[in-house]
């Protein structure tokens, strides 16, 4: 079973992928190459660990609330599910068209699609925070920490 912890700490590595992201995605950095490079690698890993992050929630949070006798339950899995659906169709057109070459082209439509995939994640991770884990908690599916055997 997976504890708050868990998923905290994926919150936490996210939000700091965000942060540093943010910091990198500036013009003037980006006329750099070797900032530019570093930050289409940055955003391929953020990409990567989002769907890691994703895939977890499918596999170890929503079946137990599909399943839970609270609708209230069962109504945020839903929500939380099919909330998912835009995220990853956002960042995977996102990624075709802007990191899938290596094309370091970063122009002004490309930093604004980049803030508004890092805004999405962290309302995302906001919403999980304020709404998802309380429920968890409150239905038993999520430990509040870790037992150490």
């Amino acid at each position: 079973m997976h504890t708050l912890d868990t998923y905290r700490d994926s919150h936490a590595e996210l939000r700091q992928m965000i942060d540093d992201l943010r910091a990198l995605l500036a013009p003037d950095l980006l006329r750099i190459r070797p900032n530019a490079r570093t930050a289409h690698q940055l955003l391929c890993d953020f990409g990567r660990r989002v769907r890691e992050h994703l895939a977890q929630e499918d596999r170890s949070l929503y079946p137990g609330l599909l399943i839970h006798e609270d609708p209230r339950a069962k109504s945020i899995a839903w929500g939380f599910i099919s909330g998912e659906r835009p995220l990853r169709q956002t960042f995977r057109a996102y990624h075709k068209r802007w990191l899938k070459d290596c094309d370091f082209d970063f122009c002004e439509t490309f930093l604004a699609q980049s803030h508004e995939i890092l805004d999405m994640v962290e309302s995302r991770i906001d919403r999980e925070e304020q709404v998802l884990l309380p429920k968890l908690i409150e239905a038993g599916i999520l430990r509040e920490t870790s037992i150490v055997p």
